[in-house]
């Protein structure tokens, strides 16, 4: 065995390993066409996923139909055809929406399916994961309703004491009622 076959071994199995870690630790993992892309375009994509909080990888469909035996979401295989990127993130809607909103502006993205956690799904269902709130659109949307609650009862305190007498009278008929 001569030394370049041995370090092409080698490489190959660090890039099985770290797709099987993408595959295993990602919330959304989105498998897409990306021939005839300019590089440009990659980079477009790459700088989205990474402001999402994700990233992009591209490896032989063979390697990574390797990193994903006898993974839960090992159904990703058979999107595995022709030149194949994957768009991924920890955040399990993140990627989603990246993916999503670049194949409607570049008509070579071709988004194929993937994987929600173990849950392998086809294009429409990627396409269903990118309409839901992102992690911090959540955050701030329950933010947003601690918040207001957390205003009116400081104001309230500020009030005269019996605004405050109004205010717990009221809340006890409430609870009787």
């Amino acid at each position: 065995m001569n030394w370049s076959n041995t370090v092409d071994r080698a490489q190959k199995e660090k890039v099985v390993e770290e797709l099987g870690q993408i595959f295993e630790s990602s919330g959304v993992v989105v498998v897409a066409h990306y021939a005839g892309l300019t590089v440009a375009e990659m980079q477009d994509l790459r700088s989205r996923a990474r402001e999402a909080g994700g990233a992009v990888r591209v490896a032989k469909n063979r390697l990574a139909k390797i990193a994903l035996e006898g993974k839960a979401n090992q159904g990703l295989s058979d999107f595995l055809t022709g030149m194949t990127v994957f768009v991924y993130s920890e955040d399990p809607v993140a990627a989603a929406k990246v993916a999503d909103n670049f194949a409607k502006e570049n008509d070579k993205f071709v988004v194929l399916g993937g994987a929600l956690g173990e849950e392998v799904m086809d294009a429409a269902g990627i396409k269903a994961v990118a309409a839901l709130p992102s992690r911090e659109e959540l955050i701030a949307q329950i933010a947003a309703t601690i918040g207001a609650p957390a205003s009116n009862v400081a104001g309230a305190i500020g009030a005269p004491a019996s605004n405050i007498a109004g205010i717990l009278s009221t809340l006890e008929e409430r609870e009787a009622a």
